[in-house]
Order: structure tokens, then sequence, then C-alpha cells
């Protein structure tokens, strides 16, 4: 099985008439972690939903683990070990917090099963707290823990979270922060959209920047940490 989990070549991508994505490449191994940068609007959340078939590109390819899914439907990524958690959560509010995380559970692909339920209530143990709340009666930061331990549930080896701290308190953000490490220690892959580029550029080892489409930056986090002036160009307010 290929060490590559998700390549993406030449990604062009429309809405309508609008050029949203403009021949991006992309790719992670196994065991990477990608901050993927830019402000709003530049094109982040079209590329992460076109390598994963939620949106079709209209030139280009899609790799995962080296087999061609260009255009192949969601779940069948979602099949080849590839999590995500998307802005807006996305959890069932009809569902009790242990019903979110049960419905999800299966073994990886190579039938591990290192994420038990267990093991997801030491990690968010606030989620521990609220077992039989109805997702609807959640804060926004325990969706968010929700969204990442029924992603988890999974045994991915890659995941993506877009917006991974949208607005969330500082305290609650802070706290997903240390799970994201957690998650990353433990060998997942790991892609992760935030605007908050210092805790995201310390979590992951290689950064991309977009703008407007294009792929301005591909480098390690540490030249992002330490070049200001790229961070002002292309991320500061």
């Amino acid at each position: 099985m290929s060490n590559m989990l998700l390549e993406a070549k030449e990604l062009h991508t429309y809405y309508g008439a609008s050029h949203i994505l403009h021949g991006i490449d992309f790719h992670i191994r196994q065991g990477e972690g990608i901050a993927l940068m830019g402000r709003n609007g530049m094109g982040k959340s079209t590329l992460i939903k076109s390598m994963l078939g939620i949106v079709r590109p209209r030139h280009g390819r899609v790799l995962v683990r080296g087999d061609d899914f260009t255009g192949s439907p969601t779940y069948r990524t979602a099949r080849r070990g590839i999590a995500y958690v998307p802005e807006g959560r996305g959890i069932f509010p009809n569902l009790s917090v242990r019903e979110n995380l049960q419905m999800s559970a299966r073994a990886g692909v190579d039938g591990r099963r290192e994420w038990t339920f267990d093991r997801v209530m030491a990690t968010f143990p606030r989620l521990g707290e609220r077992i039989n709340n109805g997702g609807w009666q959640l804060s926004g930061g325990e969706q968010q823990m929700l969204t990442i331990g029924r992603a988890l549930m999974t045994n991915p080896d890659l995941l993506i979270l877009d917006e991974a701290t949208e607005g969330l308190a500082p305290l609650i953000a802070m706290e997903i922060w240390r799970i994201v490490k957690e998650i990353r220690k433990s060998g997942i892959a790991t892609v992760i959209v935030d605007k908050n580029h210092a805790a995201v550029t310390a979590i992951c080892d290689r950064a991309m920047i977009l703008v407007k489409g294009d792929m301005v930056f591909s480098g390690t986090s540490d030249t992002v940490r330490e070049n200001p002036e790229l961070i002002q160009k292309h991320l500061g307010v």
C-alpha cells in the first residue's frame, strides 16, 4: 500500500463560471502534518472538498493511496482511511453523544482498532460528562470535540480538520489544540485549516498557503515561523 495517502495533481475547480482553484498540487504522506493556510475565500475548503469528492474538479487528478479517485464518491474515499471534520461540524443533533460516536465505529484500513470508544472518552473527558446529552444540547466546543471523536472512531490514517477552532472561546481552542497534538503523536496524518498560524504551524511539519486559488507557498512550518513578512503578506489582516 502506498506511503502517499492523498495527492492532488493540477486541480482546477470551478463554481459555475468562477475559477476557484488554479492548478493546485498537493500531497501528504503517512504520519505527516500539514497546515493549510490562507485568508477567507482563498480556496482552502474547496481544495479539501475537491480531493474528497464533495466537489468535482473540472481538470486534474486525485489519488488516494496511489489509486485514481478523481470524481469518486466521498464514501469511497472515507473507506480508504480518510476522515473529515468539516467546517460547521455536521454532528447529528437528534442523536446522543454516545450514539454519534458509536454509529461511526469501525476498524481502520488495516483492521486495527486503536481508537475505541473508551480511548475517545479518555481523550475527551468533557464528552464523558455529556454522554447521554443530545447533540443539540452541546456547546460549540463540545460539538467540535464530538466531531473529532466521531472521526477518530473510524480509525483513520488521515484526519482533515477544516477550521479546527473557528468561533471557539480561547480556553476551548486551547483544549482542541491539546487534543490535536495527541492525535498527531498517535501517528495519524493530519491536514489542518485554521486562522491561528502560530498554533497550527507548531503542530504541523509542513505548511501551504493559498491566495486566490494559487499555491503561493509550500515548505516547512519552520520557514513560515521564521519569516514574519510571509505571514504579514499572505495571512495578515
